[in-house]
C-alpha cells in the first residue's frame, strides 16, 4: 500500500466530525484545498531579543513558499530561545540549557496537538539546534532542521572581530590594558547584524553536526544569515521536506550509530564546541542509539583537525562558507575514510555523494588538505580520574599545553570566581575550580565564558587551568575541563576539593585528579552535606528534579 502523505493530519481535517476544526482553519485564511493537502509544521525559534534567531521570520516565509511549491500546506508556530551571550555570567544563564528541554517539549507538543504530517525546524542560537533534533527523534515524523546562519564579522581597528573578542576584552579592561573608550568601540563593532556567533562556537558546531548526522540538507548551514543565498536555502528546504515526506523517511531511519560517529568526526575535524558532547549524547538518548562520553574521545583521536576556525584558529564561519562550506569538510573526511559515506541525507543522496558536490575556492587555507592537517587528532578529549569518575570534556584544538599541576582555587558559584579573576586574586599556576554549577546544582549547567575569557584577557590563558561541573561556551579557549561528573550537588568528588589541594590535568594520559588519597576523598564526602536547592518551585525546580548527569547528556527523564 502506498504511503499517505496526510498520514497524521487526516485525523484533524477529514470527515463530518471535523467540521469545527475546518471552520477554525477557514477563519484564519486556509482554504478547503489547503487543508486537503499534507500539512507541514514550521517550528520557528524566532525571537526579538538577540541576533542569532532574528532573521528566522524572513526565512520561515521562504520555507513556507517551498512547501507550497511542492504541494503542501505550511503552518508556522513559535517557541522560545535564550541567548547565551546576553545571559552569560548572570543568573539568567541558568535558563539556557533548561531551554533546550522546553523547546523540544514545545515542538513535540505542538506537533502532536496539530498532528502535522511533516516538520521543518528553524534554528539559530545553540540550544535551539539540539532541541529541534531531540523533538524530531521523539516524534519520528518526516522532518528536517534548517539553520538561520552565522553572523558576519565586525570590523575594529582594521581587522575582523566577533563576540569572543568582546568577552576577552573584559579581561583586558580589568587588567588595565584596554580603555573604557576602546571597550565601548569594540562592543559597538563586534556584532554588525543578525546571525549566530561567528566562530566554530556551539551554534555553528551543532549546525555542522546536523548536516553530518543527516537531519539538515547538506550545504544549507554554511550560508550566513544575511547572505541573499539564504532565501534559496529556505525555499529549497520547504521543497525538500515535501520530498522527505513523500518518501516517508523518518528521523529514526537517519539516526544510527554510524551517523552519530559522522557528526562527532565533523565536530572534531573543525575544533568544535565541547557542548556538542552534551547535545549529541542527549540526542542519542532520545533516539535510543548507544553512545557514551568516551566514544567522543575514540572518534576524535582518529580524526585529523582540518579546519582553522576560531576560537582556537584564525577564521570565522563566514570564511568557511567562502572556502567551500561544510561540504568541503565533509569531502575531506570522505576522501580520508574518516566517515561513513553511505549514510543518507535529506536529499535522498548519500553523504558521500553530497560531499562530492563541494566546490573548493582556489587558494583557500581555512580547510587544510588531508596531508597537511593542523593536528593529527581532533579537538575533543575525554578525561577520567578521581575528580571525574564519569568523565569530563576538554577541547585541545588551538593550544599545545597538555599538562597542568597547581593549587586549587575553589569557588561555589561562577560570580565569585569572576570577581576573583577581575580583582587579580588568581595567579599563574592556579587551577580555578567552579562547582555547584552542574545540571542539578545550578540548576542548568551555566557556561563559563565570562570567567574563561577574563582569564585569557588578563594574559593567563597559558598559565591558569580551570575545571567545573558546569559548561563552557564554544568560544572558550585555554586548558579548561568542563562537564565534570558526577557534579558537586550530588556528592561527586569535586565537592571534596579544598582550597590549596593540588590538581593535575594530564591530557596525554586522559586524567583529571586531585592529589589526595581515595580514603581522604571518602572521609571528606562523609562530612559533606548537599546545599539547599536554589529553586524550589517552577521550571527550574522541575528541571533539577528530573535532569540526568552531564555524562548522559543532561536530559530530563521520568524514571518509572
Amino acid at each position: 500500500m502506498a504511503f499517505d502523505p496526510k498520514h497524521n493530519s487526516r485525523t484533524i481535517t477529514d470527515g463530518p466530525t471535523r467540521a469545527a476544526a475546518r471552520s477554525y482553519y477557514y477563519s484564519i485564511g486556509f482554504t478547503k484545498e489547503d487543508i486537503a493537502k499534507p500539512i507541514v509544521g514550521i517550528a520557528n525559534t524566532w525571537i526579538g531579543t538577540m541576533p542569532c534567531n532574528f532573521n528566522l521570520r524572513l526565512l520561515a516565509a521562504k520555507v513556507a513558499d517551498g512547501v507550497r511549491n511542492a504541494g503542501g500546506t505550511p503552518m508556522e508556530f513559535n517557541t522560545i530561545a535564550i541567548s547565551d551571550g546576553i545571559t552569560m555570567g548572570t543568573e539568567g544563564m541558568k535558563t539556557s540549557l533548561i531551554s533546550r528541554e522546553v523547546i523540544a517539549d514545545s515542538i513535540e507538543l505542538c506537533t502532536r496537538g496539530y498532528m502535522f504530517d511533516a516538520l521543518v525546524c528553524l534554528v539559530g542560537c545553540d540550544k535551539t539546534i539540539p532541541a529541534a533534533s531531540m523533538a524530531l527523534a521523539r516524534l519520528n515524523i518526516p522532518g528536517i532542521i534548517v539553520y538561520g546562519g552565522t553572523i558576519m564579522p565586525g570590523t575594529y581597528k582594521g581587522h575582523d572581530v566577533n563576540i569572543q573578542d568582546v568577552f576577552e576584552a573584559v579581561g583586558a579592561h580589568a587588567a588595565g590594558t584596554m580603555s573604557d573608550e576602546e571597550l565601548d568601540a569594540l562592543e559597538h563593532a563586534a556584532c554588525p547584524g543578525p546571525g549566530a556567533c561567528g566562530g566554530q562556537f556551539t551554534a555553528n558546531t551543532m549546525a555542522l553536526a546536523m548536516e553530518f548526522i543527516g537531519l539538515s540538507p547538506m550545504g544549507s548551514a554554511s550560508v550566513p544569515a544575511v547572505d541573499p543565498r539564504k532565501d534559496d536555502v529556505g525555499v529549497r528546504a520547504g521543497e525538500t521536506v515535501m520530498d522527505v515526506l513523500r518518501r516517508n523517511v523518518r528521523p529514526l531511519d537517519i539516526l544510527t550509530r554510524a551517523s552519530f560517529e559522522n557528526a562527532i568526526a565533523g565536530v572534531a575535524a573543525t575544533g568544535g564546541s565541547t557542548n556538542a558532547v552534551l547535545h549529541l549524547l542527549a540526542l542519542a538518548r532520545e533516539a535510543n542509539v548507544p553512545l557514551t562520553i568516551d566514544d567522543f574521545d575514540t572518534v576524535s583521536a582518529r580524526t585529523p583537525l582540518l579546519a582553522d576556525l576560531k576560537p582556537g584558529g584564525q577564521y570565522l564561519a563566514a570564511d568557511l562558507d567562502t572556502a567551500g562550506g561544510v561540504q568541503l569538510v565533509a569531502q575531506r573526511l570522505v576522501a580520508g575514510g574518516y566517515v561513513d559515506a553511505s549514510r543518507p541525507t535529506p536529499s535522498g543522496h548519500t553523504f558521500g555523494e553530497e560531499a562530492m558536490l563541494a566546490i573548493e575556492t582556489p587558494g583557500q587555507d581555512v580547510v587544510h588538505a588531508l596531508d597537511n592537517p593542523l593536528k593529527k587528532t581532533g579537538g575533543l578529549v575525554i578525561l577520567h580520574g578521581n575528580l571525574a569518575p564519569e568523565g569530563c570534556v576538554v577541547k585541545v584544538a588551538g593550544h599545545e599545553r597538555l599538562s597542568h599541576r597547581g593549587p586549587a582555587r575553589v569557588f561555589d558559584r561562577e560570580e565569585d570566581a569572576m570577581l576573583a579573576v577581575t580583582q587579580h586574586r588568581i595567579v599563574p599556576g592556579d587551577v580555578v575550580v567552579i562547582r555547584y554549577e552542574g545540571p542539578k546544582g545550578g540548576p542548568g549547567m551555566r557556561e563559563m565564558l565570562g570567567v574563561t575569557s577574563a582569564i585569557v584577557g588578563e594574559g593567563m590563558g597559558e598559565t591558569v587551568a580551570l575545571l567545573t561541573d558546569g559548561r563552557f561556551s564554544g568560544a572558550t579557549r585555554g586548558l579548561m575541563a568542563g562537564h565534570v561528573a558526577p557534579e558537586a550537588f550530588v556528592g561527586g568528588p569535586i565537592a571534596a576539593v579544598r582550597e590549596g589541594d593540588t590538581i593535575h590535568l594530564d591530557i596525554t594520559n586522559r586524567r583529571l585528579d586531585v592529589e589526595i588519597s581515595d580514603d581522604e576523598i571518602a572521609a571528606r564526602l562523609r562530612d559533606w552535606r548537599a546545599p539547599e536547592p536554589r529553586y524550589k518551585t517552577g521550571v527550574m525546580a522541575k528541571y533539577a528534579a528530573l535532569v540526568s548527569s552531564a555524562s548522559e547528556g543532561a536530559i530530563t527523564r521520568v524514571v518509572v
